[in-house]
């Protein structure tokens, strides 16, 4: 006994097809319509980073301030609220979010030595903290890793020259202490990034946006991806949910120098989610 599809699954695969069949049409179509369908896809694998980036600027234009609770304490509220919407839609699964789980944790700690050290602050008052250090911002780090485990399902990603396990745990594990040991000893990011161009510099990733499978080197992606993170902590600095030094009496963009540190916690990124999702060979 065969049972019917839902209508809105009938006319959404139907209007696809009849998409596919127009970009079958000529080469740039086909271009484009791989091109719409890798931004769709990396927009779906954002869900998390977007809702907490759209809860920051939402909050920061119409928050009022009679409001009985503060703005930072409603956003932790949200986040949890997400976190939860996201596992009971089953768009995360519970390994991925124990990794996530993973992520907040070595973030707070992280903020919570950062503002301590002047690095950055957050200017508004809250009773959901440990410190200076409101508890949504964990989840700002939640959403990077909830965005690579989710990238890696969307597009159906596999590897080739990935390097050993191990030595991408020791990198990680380098590059993690010299965020707090930088501080006091001299700051070795230079030879992390010359070991991370070493370790990965062969590999590349397969993916399919639509139906083609197309391939990127690993270095590439992950400074793409940090790229895009850099946008969004401009976004999230002009809404005020955490500020820079320079940024206290008003926003000024992000330095670009900011680049290099997302690039290494983007090697952090991957190598934790790589706990649960291990790299897959590509055939």
């Amino acid at each position: 006994m065969t049972h019917a599809r839902p209508p809105l699954e009938t006319w959404g695969r139907r209007s696809l097809a009849r998409a596919q069949a127009w970009a079958d049409g000529g080469r740039w179509r086909r271009y484009a319509f791989e091109f719409l369908w890798f931004g769709l896809k990396q927009a779906w694998a954002c869900l998390f980073g977007g809702l907490m980036l759209a809860l920051i600027l939402g909050t920061f234009l119409f928050w009022p301030e009679t409001a009985p609770v503060s703005r930072y304490d409603f956003l932790v509220v949200g986040a949890v609220a997400i976190q939860i919407a996201m596992l009971a839609l089953r768009l995360e699964t519970w390994g991925e979010a124990r990794v996530i789980l993973l992520f907040h944790v070595a973030g707070t700690l992280m903020e919570l030595f950062k503002t301590a050290h002047g690095s950055w602050m957050y200017p508004e008052d809250s009773a959901l903290r440990i410190g200076a250090v409101p508890l949504f911002s964990g989840f700002m780090y939640a959403a990077v890793g909830s965005y690579i485990a989710r990238v890696q399902r969307i597009f159906h990603i596999r590897v080739r020259g990935y390097p050993p396990l191990w030595t991408t745990w020791v990198l990680a594990a380098a590059i993690y202490v010299n965020f707090f040991a930088h501080h006091w000893l001299p700051d070795v990011r230079i030879a992390l990034f010359a070991a991370t161009a070493l370790l990965f510099g062969r590999g590349w990733f397969w993916f399919t946006a639509d139906r083609a499978r197309l391939r990127m080197p690993l270095l590439l992606g992950y400074g793409l991806v940090a790229l895009f993170i850099w946008f969004a902590e401009n976004l999230g600095t002009f809404g005020r949910a955490w500020v820079y030094p320079d940024q206290t009496e008003a926003w000024t963009p992000v330095s670009l120098a900011k680049l290099g540190s997302w690039y290494l916690l983007m090697i952090i990124s991957v190598v934790l989610v790589s706990i649960v999702h291990r790299p897959e060979a590509e055939r």
